[in-house]
C-alpha cells in the first residue's frame, strides 16, 4: 500500500526533460501521485491539495521553500531536486521545519567532469588554437608549441563533486594533477591523491587550469587579472562554475595582453554577455553556451537519482544526497538569502608531498 501522497512543481520544459516515461513509472509505484494536470506550476494556487502532499518532485523552475510555501504544505516530508544547485529553492527554513530535501547535484556532476575532462585534453593539444589557425591560413599551422597530454600539469582550483569526479578521470592518464581548496585537509588530500598548493602557485605552474569554486559572496571575484596573467606561455583557463568567480573585465584584458593563452568559457558574468562582449572576437577565448552540466538525455540521470532517493525514503533507509546546512554553508546549495560572506578564501593552503 502507497503511504505518501505526492505532487510534481517544476518548469513545464524541465519536468519533460528530468522525469522521462521511465523515471514517472518508477516514481508512480512507489507514491500516490495527485491527480492534477503535471506539473504544478503555481502549488499555492491549489491550497487544498499542498496541505496533503507529503513528498515535492522538483527540478528547475520549483518553488522556493519559504515560510509561506511551508505554511500551505504542513506535511510536506520530502522535495526531491532532480538538479544540481538548491540554492534558489532551498531555505533555513525548510531545515527548521525538518523537511529533507535532497539534490541530483551529484548526477549533474558527472557531464561536467566529463565535458572538464574532453576540454583538458584537447588543450593540451592546442586543439583550440591549431584548429583556428588552420581554418585562417588554410594550411597546417606549427604544432611544436604544443604540450601535450603526457607529464604535464593540471590545476584544480576547489575540489567538489564535480572536482573529485574529475580527479577519477584523470587518474587513466599520464598527468600531474595539483589542486588549491582552503577546506581540503592535507589527510584529506593524501586519501585523493592530489598535491594541495597555493592559488597563486597553481596559476604559476599549471598547463592547464579548471575552475570549479561554488559561487558564494566570499568567492565572487576571486579569479583576478594577476593570476591570470600569471599563466604559463600557452596555458589555457577553463571556466565551468559561474562566471561571477572570474573577474572578467580583468580576464578580458589578458587574453588581450597575453595571445598566447587560451581561455574557454561555458559560463560568463552575463548570459549571454552583451551582444558587443569582446568575449565574442577574441582569437583566444572559446564560449560555449552553458552545456557542461545535463543537457538532452543527461537529465535522465538526474531523474533517475531522484527515484532511487524516493525508493530509500519510502523503504525507511537514508538518504543519500541530502543537503544538510552543514554541506550548504561552504557550497552552491547555501541558500540565496542566506549568501551573506562568512569566510574570506585564504590565497594560499599547505602542501602536501603526495603526487598523483
Amino acid at each position: 500500500m502507497k503511504t505518501f501522497l505526492a505532487a510534481y512543481s517544476l518548469d513545464q520544459e524541465a519536468y519533460g526533460l528530468i522525469y522521462g516515461p521511465e523515471e514517472r513509472e518508477a516514481i508512480s509505484r512507489l507514491v500516490t501521485i495527485a491527480d492534477v494536470p503535471q506539473p504544478i506550476l503555481q502549488p499555492l494556487e491549489l491550497p487544498f491539495l499542498l496541505s496533503k502532499v507529503n513528498v515535492l518532485i522538483s527540478g528547475w523552475g520549483g518553488p522556493r521553500l519559504d515560510r509561506a510555501f511551508l505554511d500551505a504544505a504542513p506535511n510536506l516530508k520530502l522535495v526531491l531536486y532532480g538538479a544540481g544547485s538548491t540554492s534558489s529553492v532551498m531555505t533555513q527554513s525548510a531545515w527548521d521545519r525538518g523537511i529533507a530535501v535532497t539534490s541530483a547535484y551529484a548526477a549533474n556532476a558527472i557531464p561536467v567532469a566529463e565535458y572538464s575532462l574532453a576540454t583538458i585534453l584537447f588543450s593540451l593539444k592546442h586543439g583550440w588554437e591549431l584548429a583556428r589557425m588552420t581554418k585562417e591560413l588554410r594550411r597546417f599551422p606549427r604544432r611544436d608549441g604544443a604540450p601535450g597530454c603526457f607529464g604535464r600539469t593540471v590545476g584544480l582550483v576547489s575540489l567538489g563533486v564535480i572536482a573529485r569526479k574529475l580527479l577519477d578521470l584523470l587518474k587513466n592518464f599520464d598527468l600531474s594533477v595539483i589542486a588549491y581548496d582552503p577546506y581540503v585537509s592535507p589527510d584529506e588530500a593524501r586519501r585523493l591523491g592530489v598535491r594541495m598548493v597555493s592559488l597563486s602557485e597553481l596559476f604559476k605552474n599549471s598547463d592547464v587550469i579548471s575552475l570549479h569554486t561554488p559561487q558564494l559572496t566570499e568567492t565572487e571575484g576571486l579569479i583576478t587579472g594577476a593570476l591570470l596573467s600569471s599563466m604559463r606561455t600557452g596555458a589555457t583557463f577553463i571556466n565551468t562554475a559561474r562566471g561571477p568567480i572570474v573577474r572578467e573585465n580583468e580576464l578580458i584584458t589578458t587574453a588581450i595582453h597575453r595571445p598566447d593563452l587560451q581561455f574557454i568559457l561555458d559560463v560568463a558574468r552575463k548570459e549571454p554577455p552583451d551582444t558587443d562582449s569582446p568575449l565574442y572576437v577574441l582569437p583566444n577565448v572559446v564560449m560555449t553556451p552553458h552545456i557542461a552540466g545535463s543537457v538532452g538525455q543527461e537529465c535522465r540521470r538526474m531523474g533517475q537519482y531522484m527515484v532511487e532517493e524516493l525508493n530509500r525514503f519510502v523503504s525507511g533507509k537514508p538518504l543519500k544526497w541530502l543537503v544538510t546546512p552543514e554541506m550548504a554553508a561552504r557550497s552552491s546549495h547555501r541558500p540565496e538569502s542566506q549568501n551573506v560572506e562568512v569566510r574570506i578564501w585564504p590565497l594560499s593552503a599547505p602542501s602536501t608531498a603526495t603526487k598523483y
